[in-house]
Parts: C-alpha cells; structure tokens; sequence
C-alpha cells in the first residue's frame, strides 16, 4: 500500500491496548487520568538503551527513596551515583541529577515538548514520551519498537539509520491527536511483545490486515539495517589494594566514563595492556590468573587483575578504604563489580 494511503492504524491498536496493556509500575490504566509526571520522567530516563525488566526493580528503588522531584533534588550526588549502580550509561544519572533540581527550581516539570527539551539529559524521544504520556499532548514518539513496528507497516526498503526521518514522518502520519500517550505506549507494547525483532507473532497482531510487510510475506525483513562495523578491543589493569579487611576504592573523575563512581584503582583503558601504569601504589604488586571482560556501547574492554596487601601503618594512597565484606554496598559499575567478584573468588 503506498505511503500516501491513510490506514486506520489507532482505532484497532487502542482497543488491543485497552485488553492487553502492559502493567506497569509508572503507568495509568488505558484510558485513565495521566499518571504522575516524576514518575512518567524517571521511567523515560531509566528505560533509554534499557530493557523494562532491568528498570523495574530500580524505579521501586528509587521511588521508595526518592518519591519526588524535590526529594531527588535533595540527594548527594555520591547517594544517586551509587543507587544507579549496574543500570549502566552512567551520563543519565548525573543528567537526571541535574535535571531534578532544575525542575525543583522551577517548581514543576513543562508540558511542551519544547520547554522539555532545555532539560539536562532529555532528547528528542523523551522529551516526546513525556509530552504525550504524562500531559497528553499530540507527540511523535519513535522509540525501537516504534520504529520496527512503522517499518514493518510501511515495509521500509531504505536502512537503518538513514530511514529514521522517513519513519518519524510515517508514525507522525498515523499518531491521533486523542489518546496519544496511550497510542504511544500501546505501539510500543506491539513491538515488546507481538512485532518482536525476531519470529513476529503476526497471527496475534491488531494491525496484520494493514502491514505491508505481513503482506509480502517477511515482515522480519524490516527494518532494514546497514551492517555494524566491529568494536575496537580495549585493555587495562584493575588493582585490588588490601589494608587488613578493607580494600581501596577510589572515585572515579566527575565527567567521562562512569564519572563520579566509585570504583577500583585502574590504569589507562588503552590498545595494548597497560601492565601497571597507573597503580594507585609503587609496591609487590601479584597479578591473578584471570581476565574480565566487559562490553561498553563503544568498545569491548579486556581486563587484568593486579593485588597487593599494605601494612596498617604504611601511608595510604588518597582513597576510601572500604570493608571488603561489605563491597556489594559500594554501588560499584558493572564492570568493576565483576572485577571485585573475580577478586573475592580468588582470595577465597
């Protein structure tokens, strides 16, 4: 069908909405008053480049802590950093941070997708997302499983990324201007659990009598996507430092990756194997049989295990000495909670 044509997409996707919505925890029954729009924002923030499964637990977290935008406000950046350990992309913790306050400051979040968009750490799709979910306006919402499902609709020939404005205007063409937010959230609900990335359950789908690509017979061709080139691989050292039951724990610098966290004493993330360029002390230093690895968004890290054990006396280097039974606490990044654990298995 040419991409001209209207469709009747909303009305069949919204009474499938009404049956089968997701139940989750920061969102409104279909048809229902707006839910709350901190708790709208803090799941949009948590869920970018995140599976809902892995947000769940730390939205309960976080909103048993911190059940506003002025108790957000209020917490120690240390505090925040530590409770967002392992949910990863460590930027959109301190963006939300920083975003907590300024909301605070002006005393409640925008509406528009306009004045959205000024906030630290909210992009076009977010700012979108909140537009429409928690205030109902008219948005273009377009994340993943929007794009999969549209492209599927249209059978989108061109690849990935170069189609996303044509399937931005696609889904703007097919967006009500009632009900958006639960249009929003039902497209995206289709392409969760119906339109999946791999074997489509087209037979269960609301929209199959008006998908192209069910239509030609391989919807799991769209989207269409242009070949990744491989990751560069990454070396260090993490140094695992002992003073009696304590190990030392440095913080890591306020901007860059995983900025601000607490974390291992580590060298420089390099080509080649740093060996111990960047050991928080000049001492005995044992490497462990054993390598992490770890995959960021930009590159693959292979890491080596160095430890050493200082006398309770011996000058220290600057540092948190932190129990080392009680190192779950430290709200460490994944990558050093793995090295941790590889070094408790270790010393066990």
């Amino acid at each position: 069908m040419p991409d001209n044509v209207p469709r009747a997409i909303a009305a069949p996707l919204l009474d499938w909405y009404d049956a089968h919505a997701r139940d989750l925890p920061w969102r409104a029954r279909p048809g229902a008053n707006a839910p709350d729009p901190y708790r709208v924002w803090l799941s949009e923030v948590m869920l970018q480049q995140t599976q809902v499964a892995s947000v769940i637990p730390y939205f309960a977290k976080f909103t048993a802590r911190w059940p506003s935008f002025a108790d957000l406000a209020a917490a120690e950046d240390a505090e925040l950093m530590a409770a967002w350990a392992g949910l990863g992309y460590y930027a959109r913790a301190r963006n939300l941070l920083a975003c907590a306050r300024e909301v605070a400051r002006r005393g409640s979040l925008p509406e528009t997708e306009a004045e959205l968009l000024g906030l630290p750490g909210v992009g076009g799709y977010t700012a979108a997302a909140i537009a429409a979910i928690a205030f109902g306006q008219r948005a273009v919402v377009v994340d993943a499983n929007v794009e999969r499902v549209v492209s599927r609709l249209f059978a989108v020939t061109e690849p990935l990324p170069g189609a996303r404005p044509k399937i931005r205007a696609l889904t703007d063409g097919i967006t009500p201007d009632a009900r958006a937010g639960d249009f929003a959230q039902a497209m995206m609900d289709l392409g969760s659990g119906i339109c999946t990335a791999r074997a489509p359950r087209c037979l269960a789908c609301p929209l199959r009598e008006q998908c192209d690509g069910f239509a030609g017979g391989a919807p799991e061709r769209f989207p269409v996507k242009t070949p990744k080139p491989a990751k560069p691989q990454r070396h260090g050292t993490m140094f695992w430092l002992t003073r009696g039951d304590a190990v030392l724990l440095v913080r890591r610098p306020a901007k860059g990756l995983l900025g601000g966290m607490r974390a291992l004493p580590t060298g420089p993330w390099s080509e080649t194997p740093p060996g111990l360029i960047g050991a928080p002390l000049a001492t005995d230093w044992r490497w462990l049989d054993a390598l992490v690895r770890h995959g960021f968004t930009h590159f693959n890290l292979d890491v080596r295990l160095a430890t050493a054990t200082i006398a309770a006396h011996t000058d220290a280097p600057e540092g948190e000495w932190w129990p080392i039974a009680g190192i779950a606490a430290a709200g460490l990044p994944t990558v050093f909670a793995k090295a941790a654990n590889m070094f408790g298995r270790m010393h066990a």
